[in-house]
């Protein structure tokens, strides 16, 4: 009797995926682009945003002061009172500045009845219009006085050298009663590059996705 022994069948190996079946396609390098840029469009956004929200007042001060500046030749001695005409442009006869100031001096603390101490800030003398302007501190007020006679021409609230300071914010120096101008300087660095970001941030806003669907396109 004869036995048969039957050989068992080799597996065969098992065939590798299709990579249409189950492996995950990787990314093409477009949609990778695509991402960053997404991703760049909403940092700036979250920065223009944040930055508009917490600087809300500082541009609020800057624009309306600046306008009101601007505006301040044209406001019918409103912001910025017109330079008056003297008597003469001829230098010769006028008064000395010394006997000018004297005269501004007492007319600003009798006829305006000055309490405190106050003295003579600026003088700004104008030959083509035969007058000497005179401002005093502290407060805004100033004086126009004719340069040949001393006579008193215009009395007059200088409101635009307080939004100057308002504007750059030397306000707050002179309230504080620091002589090195510190807030001024944080304050217009503050402003300057906060401006700056924006302007950066919001060209990008508008760029971002103009460069986005041109490169869709192709």
């Amino acid at each position: 009797m004869s036995f048969s022994h039957s050989r068992p069948s080799a597996r065969k190996p098992a065939e590798p995926a299709s990579s249409q079946g189950s492996s995950t396609a990787l990314p093409k390098p477009e949609t990778t682009r695509r991402k960053k840029q997404a991703n760049t469009l909403r940092i700036f956004r979250k920065i223009h945003r944040y930055t508009g929200a917490c600087l809300f007042a500082v541009f609020f001060f800057i624009a309306v002061s600046g306008l009101l500046l601007g505006w301040k030749k044209h406001s019918g001695d409103a912001i910025l009172a017109k330079t008056r005409t003297g008597s003469t442009t001829d230098l010769a006869r006028w008064k000395s500045l010394s006997e000018l100031r004297d005269n501004a001096v007492a007319y600003y603390r009798d006829s305006l009845q000055t309490q405190g101490a106050f003295e003579v800030d600026r003088m700004d003398v104008r030959p083509d219009k035969g007058v000497v302007k005179f401002t005093f501190t502290p407060g805004f007020r100033g004086l126009q006085l004719d340069g040949a006679t001393g006579e008193v021409l215009y009395v007059e609230t200088r409101r635009s050298d307080f939004i100057e300071k308002l504007h750059d914010g030397s306000l707050v120096d002179l309230w504080l009663g620091l002589d090195n101008g510190a807030f001024k300087l944080f304050y217009t660095s503050l402003a300057g590059v906060a401006l700056l970001v924006f302007t950066i941030t919001g060209f990008w806003l508008w760029y971002g996705p103009k460069r986005m669907r041109r490169a869709a396109r192709k």
